[in-house]
């Protein structure tokens, strides 16, 4: 049976739903094949999942030290079952309700694996799907004029470290754990790795964290980094950086694993419960008929233009698929892009310096533009402000006053070029100097913008200040 569609989603992911939610308003008739649950990795596997679980370890934290704000508690314990049980219910709701969204917007799902077929007898350009159904029923064929490729990710793992799901993880197999181990090892300080570790040492366990790198989190502001690496340290957390992992070197008994890593020119060993590798993800190319196109493959990744179309300029690609920045709300913003693109409403294309990022360990971390070094490199005259949150009451009641936020301007235009926070709940705070960017505000614009008392957006404001050394707190 074939089926003509306006539009054909490959991949029921974040991008790839938005997409089609888009598609339905703009009045395009829509389908999306997902061969496993709507959502995709980041309701199933990534965003949701681990900010459950990241939630749960900062409870366990703060309860821990409850006495800290005269409540006195005894025999603090962690229930991980319940732990899980709530994750996995949020993630439930929020799948229930992606279903009823394609069901609102009139949007056909098909449950299979999605294959792009070449010229055939149902369109003489490559773009028809065909849909391996997991029912078990015959193929659909579904002929639409144009396709979204949002197949997405999947964790990458090193040459010489295989993956057993049982000693040595990735994050898809540790968010399924039904006990912790008493320690664990975390290849990659990157943003996921990171993530885990500040999570599981809040969860008790003695956490190790080998980066390749001479920093953890490298694509992150040094003073972040640096601040980060502090504060995990404080936690308990073992950090080596400039360490690599040598291939094939693990070793695994009945209760414990070890790897091997060159650190300060020394093979040296290292010995937990369970290894966590976090090196990165790969796109999601294969399988998917990309051989039957002339769509092109940029180390590994589909390569697109502006407005994500691909060298079948019917058939476009969005989302960790493409590469980029990796994130669920890229995703989201590449879909609408070319879902507008595609029906003619002349979309602006998304600038990379205006997106926020959020690191959501304990202290988080949150960022949009350039780095002060980014900045430099690209011939700023930089000024700087920054502002800690030691100097904000609101950080004080919370009992978090780590961290601080740093403006970094261009002296000459007195534009802003960057924004990075460490601190308390600053992934709810970064949106207001997104909209900075967005409207290129100046320091003098956002130290005016008058912050309620006592909040911990304050920091932001007085931050603006201390770009002309004009802070008053501090």
């Amino acid at each position: 049976m074939a089926t003509e569609y306006d539009l054909v989603i490959l991949g029921g992911g974040t991008g790839g739903y938005v997409a089609a939610i888009r598609a339905s308003q703009l009045g395009l008739k829509t389908a999306v094949v997902e061969k496993a649950n709507l959502g995709g990795t980041c309701l199933h596997k990534g965003c949701i999942p681990s900010k459950a679980l990241l939630r749960s370890a900062e409870v366990f934290a703060t309860a821990k030290r409850s006495d800290e704000f005269g409540v006195e508690t005894s025999n603090v314990s962690l229930n991980f079952v319940k732990v899980q049980e709530r994750k996995q219910s949020i993630v439930n709701q929020l799948h229930q309700g992606v279903t009823q969204l394609m069901k609102k917007g009139k949007i056909d799902v098909y449950e299979g694996l999605g294959r792009i077929l070449g010229p055939s007898i149902f369109s003489p350009m490559p773009g028809t799907i065909s849909v391996e159904m997991n029912n078990g029923d015959e193929n659909e064929m579904l002929i639409p004029k144009n396709v979204i490729i949002s197949t997405g990710s999947r964790p990458r793992s090193l040459p010489g470290l295989d993956i057993d799901g049982e000693m040595v993880l990735t994050s898809d197999e540790a968010l399924e754990l039904e006990t912790l181990p008493n320690s664990i090892i975390i290849v990659g300080g990157g943003v996921i790795g990171i993530e885990w570790a500040s999570m599981l040492a809040d969860f008790g366990l003695e956490v190790t964290v080998l980066e390749y790198s001479e920093r953890i989190l490298p694509t992150e502001d040094k003073e972040i980094s640096k601040e980060m690496e502090r504060l995990l340290s404080k936690k308990g957390i073992k950090i080596y950086t400039s360490a690599k992992v040598l291939p094939d070197t693990v070793e695994k008994n009945n209760s414990s694993v070890t790897i091997t890593a060159e650190y300060k020119e020394e093979k040296t060993p290292f010995t937990a419960d369970k290894i966590l590798v976090s090196v990165g993800r790969l796109p999601n190319v294969e399988g998917i008929g990309l051989e039957n196109t002339d769509i092109k493959l940029e180390k590994g990744f589909i390569d697109t233009n502006e407005f994500y179309q691909t060298k079948e300029s019917h058939i476009y690609a969005i989302g960790d698929v493409i590469g980029g920045l990796q994130l669920a709300h890229v995703a989201s913003h590449e879909g609408i892009v070319a879902v507008e693109h595609i029906a003619n409403q002349k979309p602006l294309p998304i600038d990379e310096s205006m997106i926020s990022k959020c690191i959501y360990s304990s202290p988080e971390i949150a960022s949009v533009g350039f780095t002060e070094d980014e900045a430099k490199e690209k011939g700023f005259n930089v000024k700087i402000g920054k502002f800690p949150f030691k100097a904000i009451g609101k950080a004080l009641v919370y009992g978090e006053s780590d961290g601080f936020v740093k403006l970094v301007v261009d002296k000459d235009t007195d534009d802003i070029l960057g924004v990075h926070m460490i601190g308390p709940h600053v992934t709810d705070m970064i949106s207001e100097a997104g909209l900075a960017k967005v409207l290129d505000a100046t320091p003098w614009e956002v130290s005016h913008t008058i912050h309620p008392h006592p909040t911990l957006s304050e920091a932001i404001g007085e931050a603006a200040l201390a770009v002309d050394g004009k802070a008053i707190h501090f």
